[in-house]
């Protein structure tokens, strides 16, 4: 990659939800992103293939607030029939009795999704929303990631100062979805986002683990995010999905 390219958004603190949540970057990063790709004329290549699993916890773990629904394949054939509530500046779904969040803290930390492939479109939504909120934010490592060497890395980074401070006043939200891959273990979960400001299409791609009851963030052993963003030209092939 030559000096003038958009390096990984995912080595920065404005970036850190990514390695926080599901893959996923702060919207101040994403605003970074699409105007270094559009300045560049580049666009990212999305990584499509998820990482091995690195938890030994069953698939057959049942929900950790007792969430219906137990799906080992993707059943989800169109855009979910959602009620849309605001997360710090974004609009996340919520179906507290179905998909999820079953459970929403004094604090605001949204989780407990159902073990399926609507819970896991829910929880990278959700977790996104989260990353927006800098109440919530520092939190989501700790608490959203699956246990293991990435997360370790992650908190390391984190507590060793390595991440600049983000944005906070940027603006976007969900427009899209598809779900790459699904096998009750792992979810590969791609959001598309458009940016307030200017219209530009994000995508996102997430990989969630069923981690004891709960959908969590795959991360590799060095704390960040396996996956790459891709600004999109449109939202062809893709489910449209977008908050009221």
């Amino acid at each position: 990659m030559s000096s003038t390219e958009t390096k990984s958004p995912f080595k920065n603190r404005g970036f850190i939800a990514a390695a926080i949540l599901v893959g996923i970057i702060v919207l101040a990063g994403i605003i970074v992103l699409v105007t270094s790709l559009t300045r560049s004329g580049d666009v990212a290549d999305p990584v499509t293939t998820p990482p091995a699993s690195t938890s030994t916890a069953s698939t057959a773990d049942p929900s950790v607030c007792g969430l219906p629904g137990d799906e080992a394949t993707d059943t989800l054939d169109a855009a979910p029939d959602s009620t849309w509530e605001l997360v710090g500046t974004l609009a996340a779904p919520t179906d507290p009795g179905v998909s999820g969040p079953g459970t929403i803290d004094a604090d605001g930390f949204r989780s407990c999704f159902a073990h399926t492939a609507e819970g896991a479109l829910y929880a990278a939504v959700n977790y996104f929303a989260m990353s927006t909120d800098s109440r919530l934010a520092p939190e989501l490592s700790e608490r959203y990631l699956v246990p293991g060497p990435g997360r370790d890395a992650a908190l390391a980074k984190e507590a060793a100062g390595e991440y600049a401070a983000a944005d906070g006043g940027l603006r976007a939200q969900v427009a899209g979805y598809t779900i790459s891959s699904y096998d009750g273990e792992q979810a590969t979960v791609d959001l598309v986002v458009q940016v307030a400001n200017s219209g530009a299409l994000v995508s996102i791609p997430t990989v969630l683990e069923w981690y004891e009851g709960d959908w969590k963030a795959v991360v590799d052993n060095d704390g960040n995010s396996p996956l790459e963003t891709a600004q999109l030209e449109s939202l062809g092939g893709y489910t449209p999905w977008a908050g009221a």
